[in-house]
């Protein structure tokens, strides 16, 4: 005969003391409970189980503990487990087994977050490729986080490194050829290759989404500039840049770099402390040069003269061409200062309108029918001197060239020091001759 179910009261189990603990309470229907210690030393708690037989077995499935559920909780579990029972399953390996699936999820989500957490975003992958690479760089990696800051970054940064594929990086590019910038997009091309390139020796990623991409896919091959002023542009040339509203010290650097042959950036970066007038030497640390050479420039009257003009007007104690970083603190110009001010001037030969902040004197400095730039100032003075007659080794130690040929860089230490300053002074005196009609310089004799 079926026992009598819900027998006890919540008013019986409230009249439990510590005295009934180790007893055992009947409910009926096979539901019964285990008087136990309660949270205090004066109370009492009554966990309950449902008896069943699955087979031969008797087995005891825990319902709950009372009072932290209520009776009615308690026999809607029982309930739930009595029908199981009904149809051929077993209360407590049901339990064991969702027991077991949920442990398996939780391993799952928490080995996947763990992944997930160990996993780089491409932002990251740049982070440390620039703290370990880009940071060995001369501008430690400035020029290359700009690139990236502008248009890789915000188009992918905060995605997984190993997700990427071509078709983003493609994205990418195609949008800087889109703006014009074909030069810029095969640059960053190189760059994105040489960082997925670390990251992949260093397992980081497991496939370089730059794989196949060439330039030809991307802004194409890129033609090596041949522009030179001819001795008629140079004749033009002090005219232009007193109509170009430039300021007198960039006027002076354009005189400098054609006398010297040096790069803008160098002349740019330029200390008062290595330049001597009145010996006329300047001596271009490893830490200024581009290719971390050393380099000792020997001033013709010609250039010593502009060089003695950068000086005065500088109010730097320490820079030829000062400016002040964001801090506040004292540094030189923006490296790309001079050559922005030449661009902004030959407007007509670039694909966009003058800035609405900077020169009104937009085609000032047109000469001929080609733009120039401050390097081709530079290609200018070698071929200059070249015509000169000075020998190619000799015109390759004024540009401070490294040879490429490592054997004969490492056991052929000459300097060339005597040739250089021989060619120096002859480039002076011919650009002296060519601007000799033109009021720019005065007395070159006097400039130390």
């Amino acid at each position: 005969m079926a026992s009598v179910e819900n027998r006890l009261t919540a008013i019986e189990l409230k009249a439990l003391t510590p005295a009934d603990i180790g007893q055992k309470r009947q409910d009926g229907g096979n539901l019964w409970g285990m008087v136990r210690k309660g949270a205090t030393d004066d109370a009492v708690s009554v966990t309950f189980y449902y008896r069943y037989r699955m087979g031969q077995k008797s087995r005891d499935l825990t319902c709950g503990t009372w009072p932290a559920l209520s009776l009615k909780d308690i026999r809607t579990a029982r309930n739930a487990a009595r029908k199981l029972v009904a149809d051929g399953i077993d209360p407590i390996d049901k339990a064991k087994a969702e027991k077991a699936d949920k442990k398996t999820a939780n391993d799952k989500a928490k080995a996947d977050a763990e992944a997930a957490a160990s996993r780089l975003l491409v932002r990251g992958l740049f982070d440390r490729w620039s703290q370990s690479e880009l940071a060995k760089r001369k501008d430690k990696g400035a020029e290359t986080a700009r690139g990236f800051n502008k248009d890789v970054l915000p188009a992918i940064g905060n995605r997984f490194a190993d997700e990427i594929r071509k078709a983003d990086v493609m994205a990418i590019l195609d949008a800087v050829v889109a703006r014009g910038a074909n030069r810029l997009a095969n640059r960053l091309l190189a760059e994105l290759r040489q960082m997925w390139g670390y990251g992949l020796v260093r397992e980081l990623v497991a496939i370089d989404c730059t794989a196949g991409i060439t330039k030809k896919d991307v802004g194409g091959k890129e033609n090596e500039r041949e522009r030179t002023l001819s001795d008629a542009e140079l004749k033009a040339l002090p005219a232009a840049l007193e109509s170009a509203d430039l300021l007198d010290s960039s006027i002076h650097a354009v005189y400098v770099v054609l006398a010297t042959s040096v790069r803008i950036g160098e002349l740019i970066q330029a200390r008062k402390a290595n330049i001597d007038l009145e010996n006329r030497i300047w001596r271009i640390p490893p830490s200024d040069s581009k290719n971390t050479d050393p380099h000792v420039i020997y001033l013709s009257d010609f250039a010593a003269f502009h060089m003695h003009k950068l000086m005065e007007i500088s109010n730097s104690e320490m820079f030829l061409m000062p400016g002040r970083s964001k801090d506040g603190s004292e540094t030189y110009i923006d490296t790309k200062s001079i050559t922005k001010q030449v661009s902004d001037r030959q407007v007509k030969f670039y694909d966009r309108p003058a800035h609405a902040k900077r020169s009104k004197q937009e085609n000032a400095l047109v000469l001929g029918d080609d733009k120039w730039t401050p390097h081709d100032l530079r290609r200018t003075s070698a071929t200059l001197m070249q015509s000169l007659g000075v020998l190619p080794v000799v015109v390759d130690k004024c540009l401070n060239h490294r040879d490429e040929n490592r054997i004969r860089r490492t056991y052929q230490r000459y300097d060339y020091a005597k040739e250089k300053q021989e060619a120096w002074q002859a480039l002076g005196l011919h650009l002296q001759a060519i601007f000799s009609s033109n009021v720019i310089v005065g007395d070159f004799k006097k400039s130390g």
